[in-house]
């Protein structure tokens, strides 16, 4: 299966005090690096927020309204029919097989990951019915991510991930503590 691709850049990082987006970590930006790990397996890419990677840019409607809006103004902005996968850039462990699984998975057209039985909504493959529950939800005011992956869809499980990626893949930095804990700083 071909999947477009959607990075999400935007937000606000109030617990980072820095654009998430911007830190350099292994001689690229987390935005730079999630592009690229994104556009291994997905044709076309896209990025929603702040313009942080080379990525044709787009804005969520309004701007700052979440990764609900953003995985949708992607979506829309591509014009996708098909499934798209999502990546938020501070995710900074998945690597490309993680997304070649997601873009390639034979199942259901929406597949996420979990970590402790938890959904990884952020780093997922949308499937064109998920979008358009979606968009109806956002249109009646929901703003989580988490109703996009309601309804028919498969999970990937820990032991399925990690055939193909380490055990901190989903390891996200919301904080400085995170970057110093991940070894990121």
């Amino acid at each position: 299966m071909t999947c477009a691709g959607v990075l999400l850049t935007g937000g606000a990082s109030r617990r980072m005090a820095t654009d998430k987006a911007s830190i350099r970590w292994r001689g690229e930006t987390l935005a730079a690096r999630a592009a690229r790990v994104l556009a291994v397996a997905c044709d076309p890419v896209i990025e929603v927020g702040s313009a942080a990677s080379e990525l044709r840019c787009v804005r969520e409607d309004p701007p700052g309204s979440g990764p609900l809006a953003a995985l949708l103004a992607g979506a829309r902005a591509l014009g996708s029919q098909g499934a798209v996968v999502l990546l938020a850039c501070d995710l900074p462990f998945v690597e490309p097989p993680i997304i070649s699984l997601l873009a390639d998975w034979p199942g259901r057209q929406t597949v996420i990951p979990t970590v402790d039985g938890r959904l990884q909504y952020a780093c997922a493959r949308y499937g064109p019915d998920a979008l358009e529950r979606a968009e109806i939800a956002f249109a009646a005011g929901e703003r989580s991510l988490r109703c996009a992956g309601d309804g028919d869809r498969d999970e990937l499980s820990e032991a399925q991930w990690r055939a193909v990626g380490p055990a901190n893949t989903f390891a996200d930095v919301d904080t400085p503590a995170d970057l110093r804990r991940l070894g990121l700083s």
